[in-house]
């Protein structure tokens, strides 16, 4: 049984599990799809329920801050007792959630609606992550970043739900997430004996290598506590904060910007918000494969700093140049999506919940206050204001220099 164990335990280190990566992109697919649904709904419910963009602000932001706090929180828990059949109970609530949503008769019920939503996606994500990192073997960017296409993929489908789903049928479109939830939660009830077995043994070397380690004498198994990872962490958190911010602007409002300012149907103002969000997919993937080769830090110094003269450009351009600069811009945006995710993995490997959940997590909670926010000042500024301010957001991606190279070793070392 032993050496079951310890074969086991080297292959989840080194093999990477191809079908298992690509049915729980599937999953993430299904998941941040119904996610989109939300964003998609946007427009319809500012005509049919009278809202302002600031309370439009508070239903992104009871999505994203249900979604996100809550993660880190599931990510401790299931450090500590991990269970495969929490996934498939996520799914279940995102299920009612859609329902709700779908029949919601005013603004308090589609916001109890997202709620339902968001902690469906709380329970996935870092179970989502830990999967991902127990099949991708020595292959970790890929991994993660084929994982993250998925998500993205989902999110970025919001402007043409907009455009073919709920624009002809209202709000009852929603309906048809539920038809997503139950894909998912089939997928995940067959995955849950491989997710249950790769646990197992896991958890069993996981075990013996910290043992080892403080027999050795080594920090690596108390890295949460170190300075330098701490700083580190702190700074990636930070980091996704701000591109959440403007992330959020330009999925969620960049709309309103283009109708007002270039005159632009409610349909066509969704072509750009979809170009950005399709060539994202197309940066996550490639962001990943191309971290393994070239580094984590370098590719997430590229995909914030490197977007920074796009984003400043945006604002001033006419509408011919704004489709080919916001497909550039999505990409290099989006390339250290999954990438930040696996470098939080690598400052702190003996905490994989809690480093998911930090990452597609609470920084992504702090980054949905962005979504009140913004809105807010949307409705106090104008919109022409708030878009001028949020251009110059990228710059803070030159404090990515400041992180600790994964080639140095851990920081804890």
């Amino acid at each position: 049984m032993k050496t079951n164990t310890t074969s086991n335990a080297t292959a989840i280190a080194t093999v990477t599990v191809l079908p298992v990566l690509i049915a729980i992109s599937f999953v993430h697919l299904m998941n941040d799809s119904m996610q989109a649904a939300v964003v998609g709904l946007i427009p319809i419910l500012q005509e049919s329920l009278h809202l302002t963009y600031a309370q439009l602000g508070w239903v992104l932001f009871m999505l994203n801050m249900t979604s996100s706090v809550m993660q880190p929180l599931v990510g401790t828990y299931t450090d500590r007792r991990s269970s495969p059949y929490m996934l498939p109970l996520g799914m279940g609530m995102s299920f009612l959630g859609m329902v709700a949503l779908a029949l919601s008769p005013n603004y308090w019920i589609v916001l109890i609606s997202v709620v339902f939503i968001g902690l469906g996606s709380a329970i996935f994500h870092p179970e989502g992550s830990r999967v991902v990192y127990l099949a991708s073997g020595n292959k970790r960017g890929f991994g993660q970043s084929l994982y993250q296409v998925g998500g993205n993929l989902g999110g970025s489908l919001a402007p043409l739900m907009t455009i073919y789903i709920f624009l002809p049928f209202g709000q009852f479109g929603a309906m048809w997430g539920t038809l997503l939830a139950g894909a998912a939660i089939v997928v995940l009830l067959v995955l849950a004996p491989w997710y249950k077995r790769a646990l197992e043994a896991w958890s069993e070397a996981r075990e013996k290598r910290r043992a080892e380690s403080r027999e050795g004498g080594s920090t690596l198994w108390i890295e949460a506590s170190h300075p330098r990872v701490k700083f580190a962490m702190t700074l990636v958190i930070f980091l996704i904060f701000v591109r959440s911010w403007y992330h959020s602007w330009l999925s969620g409002f960049f709309q309103f910007y283009l109708r007002d300012n270039y005159g632009l149907t409610t349909e066509q103002a969704q072509i750009p918000v979809f170009l950005f969000l399709a060539a994202g997919v197309l940066g996550t993937f490639v962001g990943g494969v191309v971290a393994d080769k070239v580094g984590i830090r370098n590719m997430i110094i590229f995909s914030i700093a490197g977007a920074a003269p796009l984003a400043l450009l945006l604002p001033h351009l006419p509408l011919v140049w704004i489709y080919p600069v916001i497909v550039l811009l999505g990409f290099i945006i989006l390339s250290g999506f999954s990438v930040m995710v696996v470098y939080a993995q690598f400052l702190m490997p003996s905490k994989v919940g809690m480093a998911s959940g930090l990452t597609t997590g609470l920084a992504f909670g702090l980054g949905a206050i962005g979504s009140v926010a913004l809105g807010r000042a949307a409705d106090v500024f104008g919109l022409n204001d708030v878009m001028l301010v949020c251009s110059g957001l990228p710059l803070f991606g030159l404090l990515s220099f400041l992180l600790p190279s994964e080639k140095d070793g851990h920081p804890a070392r």
